[in-house]
C-alpha cells in the first residue's frame, strides 16, 4: 500500500481528513516536540480504533510533515507513490 494510500484508508475509516486530525492531534497538546509517538498512537486506536499501521503513518505526518522520502516514488508496485508530497485534505478533493 502507498503511504497515500494508508492517508486516504484513514479518512475512510475516521471519515476526517488528515490535516483535521492533525489539528485534533495539536488541540490535544499530542503534536507538540517532543512528539511521543506512543500517545499519539493510542488516542487514534481509543478514538477511531486505528491500527498501529495506520497511526505511524499519522505520527509519521506530524514529525515530518506531508513529505516522504524519493525512494518511495516511481518505482513499481503497490507500494509507489505518485508524488513527495502527501495530500492532507482529502482524498475527494485531490487534483489529479
Amino acid at each position: 500500500m502507498s503511504f497515500q494510500a494508508y492517508l486516504d484508508t484513514i479518512e475512510s475509516k475516521t471519515g476526517l481528513t488528515p490535516r483535521e486530525l492533525l489539528t485534533l492531534l495539536h488541540e490535544r497538546g499530542l503534536s507538540e516536540p517532543p512528539v511521543r509517538a506512543g500517545a499519539i498512537i493510542d488516542w487514534l486506536n481509543e478514538e477511531y480504533g486505528l491500527g498501529r499501521g495506520h497511526a505511524m503513518a499519522i505520527v509519521h505526518v506530524v514529525k515530518n510533515g506531508p513529505t516522504i522520502s524519493e525512494k518511495r516514488v516511481g518505482t513499481d508496485g503497490t507500494h509507489r507513490d505518485e508524488s513527495t508530497e502527501l495530500w492532507l485534505d482529502g482524498k475527494d478533493h485531490r487534483p489529479h
